[in-house]
């Protein structure tokens, strides 16, 4: 054999291999397709009920850079840290205490800071973060956000700031009456109030888009039909309904959770939104906010959710994010938020009062009635 035959010889064996490979390969894609259950269309069935909750945030913490993915000893961490907080969070308080100071105080999570003011409306009771953090590929994510790489909000626009400070300001505890010089404050009528405060949608943008993990009440139930697919929210039983094939509605019809649509790319429901309202469940949001978000099965027992939100009036790019869902065998409770919520109507009592106080102040302090 001379030396041109052994090289053809060669590569012939090398490009062998490369198709072996391809072909194993291709045989692991078809086993593990023909595992995802699919409805009489041959489409990927994504009906099921899903428990969301995730030690894993939204936002990466600033240490992790540009880090991805936790190394295994440093999801136990995490996973451990939270154990002993929520622990610590479940002990009995005590009968005799007294009322919170004022202006609030420091809980042992720091999730809980700036809850209902910071005067105790939740401990580890009431919550469910999950019990570890999320993987995609066998690998441990440090945050939901994969675009930008920092794994960090897009800077804001000037629209989106002005937005962001009138909600610092709004959740301002400082005990008194700051809003009383405003023509328009903040609780002179219950539908200035937050959507979620008013249990119109759950907070954290539970029901989205984009769907996100949040304090309690993570669990998702998916039905679909032909033309629809429908995703029940547990918190506020949110309910979104996904049109299929559909055209979107006139921008003149809007919605807190927008207009959505969706359709079939290969295995995978991608569903566009637009036309939200001024007020969404994505509290930073404008109007112009813009959602893409695409469902795919990994397995038999889990979807990848992925997602794009472009919003030029809030942030000055796009940005992206994705994580798991995974199946559960526990249900969807009855979310009577709106039925309970005495806090409301004591929210604006307290208000009044904070502003008769304000106004005493200044008849004693000038010797005149002060501003109604």
């Amino acid at each position: 054999m001379n030396q041109g035959t052994r090289l053809t010889s060669r590569a012939l064996g090398t490009g062998a291999l490369a198709l072996l490979v391809l072909s194993a390969s291709a045989a692991v894609a078809a086993d593990e397709s023909a595992k995802i259950p699919r409805r009489p269309d041959g489409r990927p069935d994504l009906s099921g009920t899903y428990d969301i909750a995730t030690l894993t945030p939204l936002v990466r913490p600033a240490k992790f850079g540009d880090k991805l993915t936790l190394t295994e000893k440093e999801a136990k961490e995490l996973a451990d840290y939270w154990l002993s907080n929520l622990a610590k969070d479940s002990e009995p308080s005590d009968p005799n205490r007294g009322a919170p100071p004022k202006g609030g105080l420091d809980f042992y999570i720091p999730e809980f800071n700036g809850a209902a003011g910071e005067v105790g409306a939740y401990n580890a009771f009431f919550v469910d973060l999950g019990s570890s953090a999320f993987q995609i590929d066998g690998k441990w994510r440090t945050s939901i956000i994969t675009d930008p790489p920092n794994g960090q909000l897009p800077p804001m626009t000037a629209a989106g700031m002005k937005r962001l400070a009138a909600d610092i300001q709004d959740g301002k505890n400082t005990g008194e009456a700051w809003w009383i010089d405003q023509e328009v404050g903040p609780y002179d009528d219950p539908e200035l109030r937050p959507l979620g405060e008013r249990c119109l949608l759950g907070f954290g943008s539970t029901s989205g888009p984009p769907s996100l993990p949040v304090m309690y009440n993570n669990m998702k139930r998916i039905v679909q039909t032909d033309n629809h697919v429908t995703i029940l929210v547990e918190m506020n039983h949110d309910a979104r309904v996904i049109r299929l094939d559909a055209e979107h509605e006139p921008p003149t019809i809007r919605k807190w959770m927008g207009d959505s649509v969706g359709r079939w790319e290969g295995d995978t429901l991608v569903v566009d939104t637009v036309n939200f309202r001024e007020q969404s469940g994505f509290s930073l949001a404008s109007k112009d906010l813009h959602v893409v978000e695409r469902f795919s099965r990994i397995d038999a027992n889990t979807l990848l959710y992925q997602f794009t939100v472009d919003d030029a009036g809030t942030w000055s790019k796009p940005w992206s994010g994705e994580y798991v869902w995974p199946a559960s065998t526990e249900r969807l409770y009855e979310y009577a938020c709106h039925e309970g919520n005495y806090a409301l109507g004591n929210i604006m009592r307290g208000a009044r009062i904070l502003e008769d106080e304000a106004r005493a102040k200044r008849t004693v302090a000038s010797g005149s009635p002060g501003k109604n």
